[in-house]
């Protein structure tokens, strides 16, 4: 029988906090900058324009079709270059931590699009004539009216996504970005604990998860009523 040893756990709390605060960051980034680019690739897949219409579509489209490992890597290649020689940053700067950011971020956007389109939809179209009638213009109609309805509905939906994006980011382990999960992996092969290592990083994931989806489905209760 297996003898499970966890005495790598309690010294070694403060590199695993370290690492929960990398993958806490490219999270909430992520989650910030995706529903804001998301937003605005829902709009742009619900305009008029068919050129407009297309080019968004076509992003969706690609991201959802594409592994994330392989959008990791493909960012982790491109995004130093265009940081360090367009951006000007310093080399000190983890690009590691900024590729998975952007990464994360676009990514999660092509998902956020879908949601936020959807929400959208579901607002009726009485309410954009009636706001239209009252002269205001399709704009201020989108942002005054419709946007914060949809949202409200959404809220739910998104942190579901949110979730998922939380749990994904251990894919960064390819990038060797020392996040919680690689951090719990190393300090497990260095201390010859590695399978009690990577189970204490799960149930970090698995509370962490559960408590995000106890209030998804409390908010989802608040929703309906």
């Amino acid at each position: 029988m297996y003898d499970f040893d966890w005495s790598s756990v309690m010294p070694s709390m403060p590199f695993l906090v370290q690492g929960l605060i990398i993958t806490a960051k490219i999270t909430l980034i992520s989650i910030v900058v995706g529903i804001l680019w998301g937003t605005v690739l829902a709009m742009m897949r619900l305009s008029s324009v068919k050129a407009i219409s297309w080019l968004a579509a076509l992003y969706v489209n690609t991201f959802r079709s594409i592994p994330l490992v392989m959008v990791l890597l493909w960012f982790y290649l491109i995004v130093p270059n265009l940081v360090q020689n367009v951006l000007g940053i310093s080399p000190k700067t983890d690009i590691r931590l900024i590729s998975a950011m952007v990464a994360f971020s676009l990514f999660e956007a092509a998902y956020y699009a879908e949601i936020i389109r959807a929400g959208i939809q579901s607002i009726s179209k009485g309410q954009t004539s009636a706001s239209l009638a009252l002269g205001m213009t399709k704009m201020q109609t989108m942002r005054l009216v419709i946007l914060p309805q949809a949202f409200r509905a959404m809220i739910p939906l998104l942190l579901t996504q949110g979730i998922v994006l939380f749990q994904d980011t251990s894919l960064v382990y390819v990038l060797s970005l020392t996040d919680f999960f690689r951090t719990a992996s190393n300090i497990g092969k260095r201390d010859g604990t590695e399978l009690e290592m990577v189970l204490f990083a799960g149930a970090v994931y698995f509370i962490i998860s559960f408590a995000a989806s106890m209030l998804v489905n409390y908010l989802k209760k608040r929703t309906v009523s």
